[in-house]
């Protein structure tokens, strides 16, 4: 399974990639400490090439992830057709959460740090959307 790491911290990409590498999650691993980096990337990835899975850190500089995602919406059908986002933040605020709750982009907000429970969920919930044909 293809996943995008989306921080702009390099200790948090390493950590995540250990995790996704442990627990065997994704075949390809490509991370990104910017978020306009990230979206270049996006912009340019043919549909058939988008991941399966972003995990997208909230507080970053220059571009933050509500940035991001605001920035997603001229290829939100192919993000939608092929992608499921899922937010990772150390906050606890709840206008975050009732945010990522509104935005159609937004599988789920997870709070920092990503375990192995939560890896598991999200894996199940690629497959069952794989089984669907729907994200």
């Amino acid at each position: 399974m293809h996943t995008v790491l989306i921080d702009d911290d390099s200790t948090s990409i390493f950590l995540m990639r250990l995790l996704l590498q442990r627990e065997e999650f994704a075949d390809h691993i490509t991370a990104f400490q910017s978020a306009e980096e990230a979206l270049g990337y996006l912009q340019q990835a043919p549909a058939t090439q988008l991941p399966k899975v972003i995990l997208l850190d909230l507080n970053m500089p220059v571009m933050n992830g509500w940035e991001f995602l605001e920035a997603l919406q001229p290829i939100v059908p192919q993000v939608l057709s092929h992608t499921r986002i899922y937010i990772l933040t150390s906050s606890l605020a709840q206008t975050d959460m009732a945010r990522a709750e509104q935005n159609p982009l937004v599988t789920r907000l997870i709070h920092k740090p990503l375990d192995k429970l939560e890896l598991q969920l999200i894996r199940a919930e690629a497959e069952q959307a794989d089984d669907t044909g729907a994200l």
